[in-house]
C-alpha cells in the first residue's frame, strides 16, 4: 500500500500550473460582503457575484468559479483587531472582509476522489483527459479546511462538467491502477475569466 494514506477529502490544493510552471503562491484579494451567510473553507470553490463580492460556488455537475478560497482577513467584531483566518465563519459582521483566492485559470490542483460524500474511492488512469463533477461536502470549522472532492463515477467527456482531469497522483495509489487523488484544473469556459458571458 502506498504512503501516505488519504483518509478524507480536503478540497482543492494548488500544486503548479499547466506546462509545469511553478505555483509561487500568488493570490488575488476579493471582498466578502459583511454578514455573508455561508462558511468558506480553505480549498472551497468560490465565485464573484454581480456586486463584485465573493461567494461559495456550490456547483457539482456545473460550476462557474473564479478560483479557490485560501483564507481571509477581517477585523474581528468581538476582539476589535484584524484576524487572518483559514476559513470565513458564516455571518461574520465586518466592513473589511477580504478573501485570498487562487484565481489563475491555468492553475492545477490536487483533489481527493470519493464514491459519494466523504468515502475515499479509487479510479484508474483512464480518467485522465476526462471531465468530472464535484462533491460539495461541509468543511471542518476546527481546522478551517474544505472537504470538497470529485466523484469517482462521474468521469465523462461531457463538456459542461466543471473539472478536467490532468493526471493521477501515483504516491497515494492503493493498487497498480487505483488512484485516490488526481491533478485537475477548471474545465475551459467554466472559470469566470474564460466565460464569455461574464458574471
Amino acid at each position: 500500500m502506498a504512503y501516505p494514506t488519504v483518509s478524507a477529502p480536503y478540497g482543492l490544493k494548488p500544486v503548479n500550473l499547466i506546462g509545469g510552471q511553478v505555483f509561487a503562491g500568488a493570490t488575488r484579494q476579493f471582498p466578502i460582503a459583511s454578514a455573508y451567510a455561508a462558511n468558506l473553507f480553505y480549498g472551497d470553490l468560490v465565485k464573484l457575484t454581480t456586486d463584485g463580492t465573493l461567494v461559495k460556488d456550490t456547483g457539482t455537475t456545473t460550476a462557474t468559479p473564479v478560483g479557490v478560497f485560501l483564507g481571509c482577513s477581517y477585523t474581528s467584531p468581538a476582539l476589535g483587531y484584524q484576524l487572518f483566518s483559514q476559513y470565513y465563519p458564516t455571518g461574520t459582521v465586518a466592513s473589511d472582509i477580504v478573501a485570498f483566492v487562487c484565481d489563475d485559470p491555468d492553475q492545477l490542483f490536487k483533489v481527493a476522489v470519493v464514491s459519494g460524500t466523504t468515502v475515499i474511492a479509487g479510479v484508474g488512469r483512464t480518467v485522465v483527459g476526462n471531465n468530472v463533477s464535484l462533491v460539495q461536502n461541509a468543511g471542518n470549522t476546527a481546522t478551517g479546511n474544505s472537504a470538497v472532492a470529485v466523484l469517482s463515477s462521474s468521469a465523462a467527456t461531457t463538456n459542461t462538467l466543471p473539472i478536467r482531469v490532468i493526471d493521477v497522483v501515483p504516491e497515494t495509489a492503493t493498487a497498480a491502477d487505483t488512484y485516490v487523488e488526481l491533478i485537475v484544473k477548471f474545465n475551459f469556459g467554466m472559470h469566470q475569466y474564460n466565460n464569455a458571458t461574464g458574471v
